[in-house]
């Protein structure tokens, strides 16, 4: 299957996220990066729901590029409505069909998912990281990521790497209003 992923940040395109993608939906043969908010994706500017519009205009960009998915993940960012606005472009058939597409909403940012499994911070950091406090509550995941980091590689190597050591199933279980819905959407294509 080939996959357009588009997502919002440098942390995304690193390779953490085609991670995930690669390790739930498994028939993933190809996955190309594009951003979110790519100067040659327009949409409508009148009146509406920004990410319902955009969502849908990058579903029908992945399908005019000759993908079989699309999958999408912003962040929350502190506005609940993203949640609301991308189950709409989820769920969206009149324009789009029946295209396979896995949109998710990180709570509050993807760098969260980075911080649900303390064993494979661990891991990847070759010292004890203690359980960190519920991830999708946290204010500040990035910083609690670059606290925890330190100097030892960059961000972007540090998402990469424990995206493919975490265990999916935690990150689940630890930011089920994000992850947990995605990762459903995910399985489905």
């Amino acid at each position: 299957m080939k996959i357009l992923l588009v997502s919002e940040g440098k942390h995304e395109e690193s390779g953490a996220l085609e991670s995930l993608v690669r390790r739930i939906a498994t028939k993933t043969q190809t996955c190309t990066w594009d951003r979110v908010s790519s100067d040659q994706i327009h949409i409508h500017r009148g009146k509406g729901q920004g990410f319902v519009k955009r969502a849908i205009r990058w579903i029908l960009e992945a399908r005019r590029r000759g993908y079989d998915a699309l999958v999408l993940v912003i962040d929350e960012d502190g506005r609940p409505e993203r949640l609301r606005e991308l189950a709409q472009a989820q769920s969206e058939q009149m324009l789009t069909g029946s295209f396979p597409r896995a949109l998710g909403v990180a709570i509050r940012e993807f760098d969260a998912w980075i911080l649900a499994d303390e064993k494979a911070l661990s891991d990847v950091l070759d010292c004890t990281v203690q359980t960190q406090p519920s991830p999708e509550e946290n204010r500040d995941p990035k910083a609690d990521c670059s606290i925890l980091l330190g100097a030892r590689m960059s961000q972007r190597d540090f998402y990469a790497k424990v995206s493919q050591t975490l265990d999916l199933a935690r990150l689940e279980k630890r930011c089920p209003k994000g992850f947990g819905i995605f990762a459903s959407r995910l399985r489905s294509l």
